[in-house]
C-alpha cells in the first residue's frame, strides 16, 4: 500500500481504453471497482488493511478477477498527484469508488458527480460538502466516518493522564490532507477545559517542515504532541515517532500502526474493521443500492494501545488507570 502503483497510459491508449469500456486485464462479467489510497502501495497497514477489504469482498460473493476487478491507486503521501490520480481512475470507468481521506474524496468529487464514492477516514462530511446528511447523503458519496469530534478531548485527556504536569500540546497536521481547521476547533474547547494551551502547529509535505516544527516545539518544557489522523504523517511516521522520542515529548496517535512503529499512546477506530465496513457498501452499491440512499455510518470499533518500552524511555509511568483500559500493551 505504499510506494506508487501509478499505470502511466498514453493518451491513444487511454482513449482506445475508453473506446472499448473494457481492458485486456478485465475479463467479459467482471464488475469493475476503483480504490484510491493517499498511502503508498507497499506500506505493511495499507497491506493489512487491503486484504481486510479484499476478503469481505470474497465473504459477500466477489473473488478478485472472477466477478470482480479492482483498479487501484496509490498517492504515496503526495497532494499534488491526488487530481491526476484521480483523472487516471475515473477514465477506467469503475462503477463505484472506495477512497480514504477528505481530501482525496474531495478531489474526486471534484472530477465526477456520477460514479458512486464509498469513503472512509472522512471526519466531517457534512461541512466538507460530500453529504446533505448523514441518514440521507442525497448525492453520489457515502461511507464511513473517521472521529466525531469529541475524540480530540479524549486524545488530550490521555496526554494529561500520562503526563500530568502537561501545559501544552501542539497539534500536528498538514491543512492540504488533513481537515486541520475542523479539529483545531475542537481541540481549542477540549484543552481550555484541561488547563492545556492548544499550539496548532501545521506542517507542509516534506519532512525538514516536520523536523523543524517538533523540534521548536520541544525547546520548552511541559509539551506535548497530537498527531492528527493525516496521510502526510502516517507515511512519515518513523519520523514523527523518533522526533518525539528525541525531545522527550509524550504523544497521542489516531491510529495503532503508530505505536506499533514505537509511538507512545493511540486511541482511534479498528482500521481493518473500517475497511470491511466499506467493502459492504461497495458490494450494496454493485447488487443496485445507490450512495445516495445509503446513510453514513459511524465506526463500530475503537482501540486503546499503549507502549511500555516507550513510555520509559522518556521517563514516563503509564498509570494503572490507562493501563487498565487498554486493548493492548506493548513491551
Amino acid at each position: 500500500m505504499r510506494r506508487r502503483d501509478f499505470i502511466a497510459l498514453s493518451s491513444g491508449a487511454a482513449a482506445l481504453l475508453l473506446d472499448a469500456h473494457i481492458p485486456r486485464s478485465q475479463a467479459a462479467g467482471q464488475r469493475r471497482v476503483g480504490v484510491f489510497m493517499p498511502t503508498a502501495a507497499d506500506d505493511p497497514d495499507t497491506t493489512e488493511t487491503s486484504k481486510a477489504f479484499r476478503q469481505e469482498l470474497e465473504r459477500l460473493g466477489w473473488t478478485v478477477e472472477r466477478n470482480i476487478h479492482i483498479d487501484y491507486r496509490y498517492a504515496a503521501g503526495r497532494s499534488d498527484q491526488y487530481a491526476a490520480l484521480a483523472q487516471e481512475l475515473i477514465a477506467l470507468q469503475p462503477e463505484v469508488i472506495f477512497a480514504q481521506g477528505t481530501q482525496v474524496v474531495a478531489t474526486l468529487q471534484q472530477q465526477t458527480r456520477a460514479i458512486p464514492i464509498v469513503f472512509n477516514n472522512v471526519s466531517d462530511p457534512i461541512g466538507s460538502g460530500f453529504v446533505a446528511n448523514l441518514a440521507h447523503p442525497g448525492g453520489n458519496l457515502t461511507g464511513i466516518l473517521l472521529y466525531e469530534t469529541g475524540i480530540t478531548g479524549k486524545w488530550l485527556a490521555m496526554l494529561k493522564e500520562i503526563a500530568p504536569r502537561l501545559m501544552r500540546v501542539a497539534l500536528v497536521g498538514n491543512p492540504k490532507t488533513v481537515p486541520f481547521d475542523y479539529f483545531r476547533r475542537a481541540a481549542a474547547a477540549a484543552a481550555s477545559s484541561l488547563g492545556i494551551e492548544l499550539v496548532p502547529t501545521p506542517i507542509q509535505n516534506v519532512d525538514s517542515d516536520i523536523e523543524r516544527a517538533i523540534e521548536s516545539f520541544g525547546a520548552a518544557p511541559n509539551g506535548g504532541l497530537l498527531i492528527m489522523p493525516d496521510p502526510t504523517l502516517r507515511i512519515r511516521r518513523d519520523l514523527v515517532i523518533a522526533l518525539a522520542t528525541r525531545y522527550r515529548l509524550p504523544a497521542v496517535y489516531p491510529f495503532r500502526l503508530f505505536v506499533a512503529a514505537g509511538g507512545l499512546m493511540s486511541y482511534g477506530t479498528d482500521q481493518d474493521d473500517v475497511f470491511r465496513q466499506a467493502a459492504a457498501y461497495v458490494d450494496q452499491i454493485l447488487r443496485g443500492a445507490k450512495a445516495a440512499d445509503l446513510p453514513v455510518q459511524a465506526p463500530t470499533k475503537y482501540e486503546t494501545v499503549v507502549n511500555n518500552k516507550t513510555a520509559k524511555a522518556i521517563g514516563l509511568d503509564i498509570p494503572s488507570s490507562l493501563l487498565v483500559r487498554a486493548d493492548e500493551v506493548i513491551e
